[in-house]
Parts: structure tokens; sequence; C-alpha cells
């Protein structure tokens, strides 16, 4: 019966995919008629550009001193040019003798002295320097294309100088076909000193040969080229294909009000998203499948028009290509493909299902198609292998993934992990957006998500928390003006540039908060806290230090150089600096001014329309992002969820902001006193750990934690208490 009715819920909604307009276009239109008649229409573009520009007649400017040297050799240029066009049209279309005659010079020589006769132009100053000035401007006006003068160098050799505008076509375009014809000019001098010196000069200047053996197969040069351009577009074509259901499934639904129909429902929600992700999924294969069948047409007809030497330097010998070698490739990229549109469907549901709009969901999943893109173009970069922690970075997995298959390099564990990991993600990913579609905010948003910042003041009622669209825009804001603006204030004021930095995480939402008329007190949590608070605090934080320390070791393993280029990066911006201020610059600053951004406003903001846990894990992981590190996002995002479960029992932000203090404190110890903590701690910063050690301090974190966690909800409760009483 439960079957059934997800079928039914399926069969509605890959009707209304179908129904849908927009989707037809991007699924099936743009794959298979917009991109080959962008293609071939650029193609076609690109050679009759290519053929007039090899047509074409081009001006030379020559001022030159070389006994007609340069003159002879654009004329026999100039003839063979005209030669080989004659053959070419001969092989083309048997032309006529006179259309032969017909063909025009490459290289047409002029002297300036032309343009002065004609009263273009006058000559203010007849001296090599005013000559060449007169040239710049005929160059510029476009009445000639390349400008050549000869210059004796101090040992009594002849320099040429080209000048050209490399902005004209025309121009940059003469300029490169007079270099070559001066290059064949070097050739023919050299060969002639060396024959009046009485030597052979092919041995002179050849004295010997090279011969270059390629021994890869032909299918591995063509798996190569693929990998580059293959991954890449399967990432985006899913991408640009489960985009647009998601988007018609969740906010076009409540843009057009039959969500709160299907909520009425009979149903259960898992059984509806169950059925909206299966649309999504399926569209998304299905766009990468004909994008593939396109991109694979476009590159048969390529190879048709590629010639045989062409497809040899490219290691191609189409003659012998065997298709068969890549049907394991073949079969392995469909069940990434399969893997890939699992999880970036879930991630664009998820997204869209936030919108209350069509137009607004497109706002919100412009950021993930940028990231998408970008992080698409690892398939382009060298010597990038896929490993066992490349194989969890999603996105990239699956790229690396499809170019070593192509490569015939891929092995079974990493290919294992990726195809598990993207199922994994997509899982969290539908738990995520099944929790979201059991709560009523769903439909019902009750004002808690608008953006205040640009209303009227005069409007905005006293009082209150930030609404998560205020704390949304202030994560982005700030983001921006951090990563450009600190990022030039630490390069170029150093120690005090950290400080600057900081003031920017603390401003702009301080001056947000006053702007709309927030409470100061409730949004920054600006309140007493008891001691008991306070002790549940520590307990708190020294297990998640521990568990934090534990994980960062093990990243340490994987990724040393990292952590030692990060470490060294904070040492030579404090440089110079003594160990107080260090403590007040990387210690204290940043636990006042992030603590109040991120367990503050950004928090309070997210507390608004999120449930408890949905805005702790939100915040920190934003926390984590802000520090703009990958290998730290999870051992920063750790301690992030601690500070803000304290903040959230304490109802106080002034214990985070201690606990935030000593963390960093130990950052500036370990910097000035090398070895201190070792010696001092040697269970917890020991360099030689083993797993007994380990397991004693994981079990010592988990007790911490949990104390910690018993205390702070003791405190809550009295805190709750008091305030009812």
């Amino acid at each position: 019966m439960r079957n059934r009715v997800i079928k039914l819920l399926l069969k509605k909604e890959l009707l209304d995919v179908f129904r849908d307009r927009k989707a037809i276009i991007m699924l099936v239109l743009v794959p298979l008629l917009i991109y080959p008649l962008i293609f071939f229409g650029s193609f076609a573009v690109m050679t009759m550009i290519q053929s007039n520009m090899e047509q074409g007649e081009y001006k030379a400017l020559l001022s030159v001193d070389d006994d007609g040297a340069l003159e002879r050799q654009i004329a026999e240029y100039n003839i063979s040019k005209s030669s080989d066009k004659s053959e070419d049209k001969k092989g083309a279309d048997k032309a006529s003798a006179g259309d032969q005659t017909e063909e025009k010079s490459q290289i047409i020589i002029v002297s300036i002295n032309d343009y002065i006769r004609n009263g273009e132009y006058k000559l203010e100053n007849d001296t090599p320097e005013g000559r060449a000035a007169l040239a710049d401007k005929i160059l510029q006006d476009e009445k000639a294309d390349v400008y050549v003068d000869t210059q004796l160098s101090s040992d009594g050799r002849v320099t040429y100088r080209t000048k050209y505008v490399s902005s004209i076509t025309d121009s940059n375009y003469a300029e490169t076909v007079v270099k070559d014809i001066l290059d064949e000019l070097s050739d023919v001098e050299t060969r002639k000193a060396i024959e009046e010196a009485g030597l052979d000069a092919e041995k002179v200047t050849h004295p010997f040969g090279i011969k270059r053996e390629n021994i890869a197969s032909t299918e591995q040069s063509a798996g190569s080229i693929l990998g580059m351009i293959l991954p890449f577009m399967l990432v985006v074509s899913l991408l640009m294909g489960t985009m647009y259901p998601a988007i018609d499934t969740t906010a076009g639904e409540k843009e057009r009000g039959t969500l709160e129909t299907l909520l009425t429902l009979p149903i259960r929600n898992h059984e509806m998203i169950l059925a909206k992700f299966i649309t999504v999924a399926l569209m998304g294969i299905l766009s990468a499948i004909l994008n593939v069948i396109s991109m694979g047409f476009m590159i048969f007809y390529l190879i048709k028009l590629v010639q045989s030497e062409a497809a040899s330097d490219l290691g191609l010998d189409l003659k012998n290509f065997n298709l068969g070698t890549f049907v394991p490739a073949m079969l392995v990229t469909v069940l990434a493909i399969m893997a890939f549109s699992l999880f970036i469907s879930a991630v664009t549901m998820c997204i869209a299902a936030l919108a209350k709009s069509y137009k607004e969901a497109n706002n919100y999943i412009t950021p993930l198609t940028l990231v998408v893109m970008l992080t698409g173009y690892i398939g382009f970069i060298p010597n990038i292998q896929l490993d066992n922690k490349m194989a969890m970075i999603p996105v990239a997995n699956i790229c690396l993934l499809v170019k070593e298959m192509l490569l015939f390099k891929a092995s079974m564990g990493p290919t294992a992990i990726v195809l598990l990991s993207n199922v994994l993600y997509a899982g969290l990913a539908i738990m995520v957006l099944s929790r979201m579609y059991d709560s009523e905010g769903i439909l019902f948003d009750e004002g808690r998500s608008g953006l205040q910042l640009f209303q009227k003041r005069s409007n905005i009622i006293r009082g209150g928390l930030p609404t998560s669209g205020d704390a949304w825009f202030i994560v982005f804001f700030v983001m921006i003006l951090y990563l450009y603006f600190g990022s030039i204030l630490q390069v170029n004021h150093g120690s005090k540039g950290v400080f600057y930095s900081q003031l920017i995480v603390v401003g702009i939402p301080f001056a947000m908060a006053i702007y709309t008329k927030r409470s100061i007190r409730e949004t920054y949590h600006f309140k007493k806290f008891k001691i008991v608070g306070f002790l549940g605090s520590i307990l708190l934080f020294i297990g998640a230090f521990l568990i934090e320390n534990i994980f960062s070791t093990f990243l340490y393993q994987f990724f040393p150089e990292s952590f030692e280029q990060m470490n060294s990066g904070l040492a030579e911006t404090l440089m110079g600096d003594n160990m107080l201020i260090s403590f007040l610059i990387v210690a204290v600053t940043p636990a006042i001014c992030e603590e109040m951004m991120f367990r503050g406003f950004v928090y309070s903001g997210f507390r608004s329309k999120y449930k408890k846990w949905t805005a702790i894990v939100l915040v920190s992981f934003i926390f984590g992002v802000y520090h703009t590190s990958l290998i730290r996002l999870v051992p920063t995002m750790m301690l992030g969820v601690c500070f803000a479960m304290i903040v959230y029992y304490t109802d106080s932000v002034f214990p985070a902001m201690v606990m935030h203090c000593i963390n960093n404190s130990l950052g500036v110890i370990e910097m000035y006193k090398p070895g201190l903590l070792d010696e001092m701690f040697p269970l917890i910063f020991g360099q030689d750990s083993s797993i007994l050690s380990d397991l004693v301090v994981g079990i010592i974190s988990v007790v911490m934690v949990y104390a910690g966690v018993k205390i702070l909800k003791i405190c809550e409760k009295s805190r709750k208490a008091a305030v009812e009483k």
C-alpha cells in the first residue's frame, strides 16, 4: 500500500516536471540543440575569422638599413604564400589560372614617405626618433599594421625592432607574421655565414637529431583529453539538470499553493519527500546522459575534422582506436553519475526548500552553482590524484574518479569511498530535508526570516532578536569584507591588520543591531551567569578541546605540511610582537569579537527560526568556514558547537568568551614557548602518542563532556525556574 502511494506521488511529480517548459528546455533542448548550435556556430565563426586573417593583406612600415635583406625575405614569403593558396584552390575546387593570379600577397611593404607625400601625415622631426613617433601614430590610426626599423648594437650587429598594437587584431597578427619572417631571415643568414666559412650548415645548425616516441596507447591519450573535459561537463550538467526540478518541487509548489494540499493528504512526509527526491535525481541523470550524448557527437565531429598529423601529435591513432577498453570506465562513470545525482539532488532540494518563491530559490542556489563549477575545475589541474582523503571531498571526488577511470588508473578503495560517501552525504541531506518538512516553518514563516535592513527604520519595532534573514546577510556580508579587506589589512599592517579585521567582524553586526533596533542585551546574551554554569562550561570545554585535539592529531598525519604552513603564516604575521601583544591580538580580541558575532548576533538570528541543534550546528559550521582552512574546518566546528552549547545553556556569552580566549592562548604559548605544553601535558600534546594514550584521553574527554552538559542542564533548569517565578 505504501509503495503504491510513493508510485502515485512519483508519477505526479514527474508529470509536473515534464509539464514545466523551463525544465524541458534545460533538460532536452539545451544539451541536444542549444549546445551543438553554440559549438558549431562558434567553430564556424572561428574558422571564418582564421581564414580571413590568413588571406588578408597587412601593411608593414619598413625603416631598415640591411641592404634589402628583409624586403627580399618578405617577397619570398609572399611568393610562397601565394603558391600555397593556389595549390589549396586546385585541390579544393580546381580553380582556373585566372583565379590563382588573384591571390593577394600576405605582407605589403609601405614607407612613411608614402603617407607624407599623400598629405595624410606631416613629419615634424626628420630623425629616426621622429619617424618612429610618426609610425606610432600611423599604427594607432590603423593605416598600417606593423612597423619595423633597425638599430645598431654595441657589437655592430643589426637589431630589428617591431612595433604593433596588441589591442588591434590585424596589427597583432601582422606582427606574428613579421616575426616568423625575421626568424626565417635569421636562419638564412646563419646558413649563409656557415657556408661561407666552408662548413656544412645542416650539421652545424643541427648537430644531433631528436626523435620523440609516445608510448601511451591511443586509448590513454584519448582518456587524458576526455579526463579533463568530461568530469567538469558531468558535474555541471547534473547540477543544471537537478536545479530546476528541485526548485519546482519545493519552492515552486509553495508559490503555487499546492504544497498545503499535499501536506493535508493521508500521506507521510517521508513518502512525499522520497517521491520528490527520486524525481529530481532521475532528472539529473537524464540531463547528464543527454549532455554526454551531445558532447560525444561534437567530439566525433571534431575527430572527423582533425587531420592525421594533428591526431598523431595528440597521440591518437584513429584507425586502431578500441572503444571497448573504455567499457569499465563507462560503467563506473554511470555509477558515479547516479551517486552524485543523489547527492546534488538532496543538496539542491534542501537549499530550495528554504525559499518561498521560484525567484528566491534561484538566488539561493547561485552560490552552490559557483562552488560546484569552481570545484569541478579540479579535473584540469595536473598531478592531483584520487586518494582516500580526496575521495571524501564532494564534487572533487567525482571529477577525479571519472578522470582516473578514463586514464585507467583508478583503484578499488578510493572508488568505493567516492561512491559510498556521495550516498552517505545524500542520506544526511535527505534527513535534514525531512526535518525541514516536519516543521510548519516550511509553509509559515511568520516574518522570522525577513531582512529588516532595507525596511524603513521608523517602521521597525524596537526590541527582540534579529531575524534569520538578518543573520544570513551578516554572514555573507562580513565574510566578503573579511576575505577582501581583512586580507589586505593583514598583509599591509601585520598584527595591527589582524586587530583591524576583527573590528570588521564585531562592528558590522553591532551597527546592524543598532540600526534595526534589536535588543543588544538579548541579541548578544550580555547577561550574568552563575558559578555552576561557569564550572559546567569549563568541563564541557576541556572535553571538547581534548576531542578536537585528537581529531587534529589524526589530520596532522595526513596533512603535516598544511598544518605547518598555517602555523608559520600566523607566526610571520605576528613576528616582532612580544607575547603580551600577541596574546591580546590572538586570544583576547577574537574571543570577544567572534563570540559577539557568531554566538551573539548570528546565533540569535538563527534561533529565532531554527530549532536548537539546527541553529547550533549551522552557526558552528559557518564559524569553521570563516577561518578559511579546509583541514581545520571540522576541528574548528567542534569548538564552535561547544561555545554555542555554553551560550544556549547559560544564556550568557561571557563564559564562551573565556573558553575561546583559553583555547587561543594555548596557541600563543606554543608559538612563543615551543615544547612547553608537551612537557607539562605529555599525554595531550605529546608527539609520541599511542593507541592506549589516545583511548585514555578519549575516555576522559567523553566523561568531561557528559559532566559538563549535565551541570549546564542543571544551570538551565535553575535559570528557567527563576524566570517563571
